[in-house]
């Protein structure tokens, strides 16, 4: 009898494993399986709590192994500046991406947490990252959009991030907003033209895709995108960051939207809501334009995603009504929401409304669906760990001369010579006695990176990356034979004394971000206007403005010879030699107006006040000079 009953009882644990393996196929983790399938399977096995934890994004410092598990915490951040150690190298940002991605996976369904990251002008938050010209220099190239998207996207991807909350497709219409450079110009055409970084980070979308259908190729080479700021943030009354947009229907839909038709025209993976209102209706509250016009008008079916504490900031004071901005907010639209500290009150509060019927359950599964769709488009199912790979990819050689060009064709030449008769001071010949670099930017990384470098507000100085000078650009270019000379900030009697043959003054503002860069009288920092004056008096001289608008010139224009707009020119300032010493030609093109005073403002291409120091699409064009 024993021995008979062993067959039978090894059929039967046969049996059992046969059927315990049938139970354990996943239809949401099958990549076979069509995406809609897969959403379909996976959120009839979720729980209100974890479609809930899939909706909040938290700040990684909070993002601890038991927060990640006991929540089911859909996304994680980095906010401006928040590293896993100073100069962190490719592989500590890879290896903490990882470690926060492991708790995810051991969470009952094993969904997979996105991490995202403000890569605005690069891998702007990165050390040894190649950092490229601020959106306000891009807009003068009208090109190398997609390549600069696919090195960004590199770059990156080499950290172990998939996710990055670029482009900004802000029009900026006043040059006194502090996130002016961000926008490409003042003229929706261009932006929409600048959108072409959406395939460079995501892929190029395959032609048989549905209309707003989210798209980011498969591998490790692309990254989600983010369109931002939804909708007229750059059209706030005295370019007050997050004020208010006071325009028409047919204004909103003709100058600020059009450039949103092409992102999403494009595939991208997410759209985040401005913090700024319309006609005194908060954006993150705006259910007509969240739902009604971006969601149901448009056909997105990617995420949408609120800005950084944006639900608190519904309220002035903030978070003064938390529970009704969060049902405002939710209601309106969003669907994931960047909390990014207090998780726990936004989860208490939104299961309780959700709960008591409060926020429909249909508006959740909207959120999730959404969610979920960009996780399973993206292939983070399939691969959400990352190796290391790639990391040899962040701040390539390749990637600095993108960057590099990017430079050089983002520079706008506004005088050459001081008369109309005058010789041209550009180019400059590389072999002199002697030559004077002088101003507080031309040996200033931080200073030429701008906002958004390493930090939210960005750094003063030279240690916070690699890169390239301008001044280390001059000394690199011209003939050994030629003395160069710098002094920050020299008297007029010094310039005089030693019989200089020409000078380069580079001057401009410091670095700042958001509401810190709103400025009522956009001037160069002191002591630029006394550089210029002191230098540009006793000696021919060109000036180089680094910027992230235009500032005011006119009182200094007629001691100048020359005069270029750098802009925010980023880590690659070998750039801005090219072009003063004639290696390559300047190209550039105003893609904002230049005013004549600050009181003229608003003033964009085609008002009827329109009477500006240098016109949009101004640009002086020179030509290489052969060696």
């Amino acid at each position: 009898m024993g021995r008979s009953s062993r067959p039978v009882l090894g059929f039967i644990l046969l049996c059992c494993l046969i059927v315990a393996g049938e139970a354990e196929y996943l239809k949401y983790k099958d990549p076979k399986m069509p995406v809609g399938a897969r959403i379909k399977d996976l959120m009839k096995r979720m729980t209100i709590e974890e479609k809930i934890g899939q909706m909040v994004q938290i700040e990684r410092t909070v993002a601890s192994p038991d927060v990640m598990k006991q929540y089911f915490i859909g996304s994680v951040l980095s906010g401006g500046g928040s590293v896993p150690a100073p100069k962190a190298s490719a592989e500590a940002w890879v290896n903490m991406v990882n470690e926060i991605q492991k708790s995810s996976l051991s969470t009952r369904l094993g969904i997979p947490m996105i991490y995202g990251i403000d890569a605005v002008h690069g891998h702007s938050n990165v050390y040894n990252a190649t950092i490229f010209p601020h959106n306000v220099g891009l807009g003068v190239t009208r090109q190398l959009l997609k390549k600069i998207g696919e090195a960004t996207a590199l770059e990156v991807r080499a950290t172990g991030i998939p996710y990055a909350f670029a482009p900004c497709i802000a029009v900026c219409r006043d040059p006194r907003w502090g996130r002016c450079y961000e926008s490409y110009s003042e003229d929706h055409r261009i932006v929409q033209l600048m959108t072409e970084i959406i395939p460079g980070l995501q892929g190029e979308l395959p032609s048989n895709s549905k209309k707003g259908v989210p798209f980011v190729a498969p591998g490790n080479t692309k990254v989600a995108a983010c369109a931002k700021h939804f909708v007229g943030d750059g059209g706030t009354t005295k370019g007050l960051d997050e004020n208010n947009t006071v325009i028409s229907m047919d204004g909103l839909l003709n100058i600020h939207m059009p450039a949103y038709y092409n992102a999403i025209s494009k595939g991208v993976a997410t759209v985040m809501v401005s913090y700024s209102s319309w006609n005194g209706k908060r954006m993150h509250i705006n259910r007509d334009l969240i739902t009604g016009f971006l969601k149901n008008k448009m056909k997105f079916r990617g995420f949408v995603i609120s800005d950084w504490q944006g639900i608190d900031r519904v309220t002035s004071p903030p978070h003064a009504n938390y529970s009704s901005s969060v049902q405002a907010g939710v209601g309106a639209g969003i669907d994931m929401i960047m909390v990014p500290f207090n998780f726990t009150e936004f989860i208490d509060d939104l299961t309780y409304q959700v709960k008591n019927n409060i926020i429909p359950m249909s508006r959740i599964n909207d959120a999730v669906q959404r969610i979920l769709r960009v996780k399973f488009v993206m292939g983070l199912f399939e691969k959400p760990l990352a190796d290391l790979s790639m990391t040899d990819q962040l701040g390539s050689q390749e990637h600095r001369e993108i960057a590099r060009e990017a430079v050089r064709k983002s520079l706008v030449l506004l005088k050459n010579g001081k008369y109309n008769t005058a010789k041209p001071l550009l180019p400059l010949p590389k072999k002199a006695p002697k030559i004077l670099v002088a101003g507080s930017h031309a040996d200033n990384l931080g200073y030429q990176c701008g906002g958004w470098t390493i930090t939210w507000q960005g750094l003063v100085g030279n240690d916070l990356t690699t890169g390239t000078t301008i001044l280390n650009a001059v000394k690199n270019t011209v003939d050994p034979t030629t003395q160069v000379v710098y002094n920050e900030n020299p008297d007029a009697n010094f310039v005089k004394s030693n019989k200089f043959s020409y000078a380069i003054v580079v001057v401009g503002e410091p670095p700042y971000a958001e509401m810190y860069g709103d400025s009522s009288n956009l001037s160069i920092s002191e002591p630029g206007p006394s550089t210029i004056n002191n230098v540009c008096g006793a000696v021919k001289c060109v000036v180089v403005v680094i910027s992230g608008r235009p500032v005011v010139i006119q009182p200094y224009l007629e001691k100048i010879d020359a005069l270029v707009a750098a802009w925010l020119p980023g880590t690659e300032g070998q750039g801005v030699a090219d072009n003063l010493f004639g290696d390559y030609g300047f190209t550039g093109k105003l893609a904002r107006t230049w005013f004549k005073t600050v009181d003229q403002l608003p003033m964009n291409v085609g008002d009827s006040h329109y009477d500006p120091l240098f016109p949009f699409g101004f640009g002086i064009t020179t030509k290489p000079t052969k060696n």
